[in-house]
């Protein structure tokens, strides 16, 4: 019931935010363009504790790794799922660009991606390795292969979208990839 509750708030908020004039956490209409931005991304590297396991220490640092990636491309809306390991990925860049964190429902990527195609800025999307391909291909982005569950934790996919076309990237984050 509470996931439904809360599937149903976020359904609302977004589409009442959406539909305003106003500056807000959800919509930042300072320079906005008619171009949507949706960063997408796996949790980082997990711990084995059950049944909602946090960041390993990898985690935490690529966790920080991704603020380093991320902390310029003027995100508006951080999104996540509400696992302790996705909140724990995004809260370093909440904290740092002073944004609360947005919770969804991963068990309803078609309704997110509808969701989120209403609104523009630029957000960020922490999900898990079998929700985020799924969600980028539900956006409009190229089809993408599934994520290796036990060691791929480096994705990050920008999608982009207008109102003549979606585009999306890939790109690789992480300690070796800062060289």
């Amino acid at each position: 019931m509470e996931k439904y509750f809360n599937k149903v708030l976020l359904t609302t908020c977004l589409l009442i935010v959406s539909a305003c004039s106003t500056t807000s956490n959800i919509v930042n209409t300072e320079n906005v363009s008619d171009t949507l931005t949706i960063y997408l991304l796996r949790h980082a590297e997990k711990t084995k504790q059950r049944p909602d396991p946090g960041l390993t220490e990898e985690g935490k640092q690529r966790a920080l790794d991704l603020v380093e990636v991320l902390k310029d491309e003027k995100i508006t809306v951080i999104h996540s799922s509400d696992y302790i390991r996705t909140k724990e990925t995004a809260r370093p860049l909440a904290e740092l660009l002073n944004l609360d964190i947005q919770l969804y429902d991963p068990s309803d990527l078609p309704g997110i991606a509808q969701s989120l195609k209403m609104l523009s800025g630029t957000h960020l999307v922490v999900g898990h390795s079998n929700t985020t391909p799924q969600l980028v291909e539900l956006l409009g982005g190229d089809s993408v292969s599934e994520i290796d569950e036990a060691t791929e934790y480096d994705r990050l996919y920008i999608v982009k979208i207008n109102s003549n076309q979606t585009s999306s990237e890939l790109r690789r984050f992480g300690k070796k990839y800062n060289k």
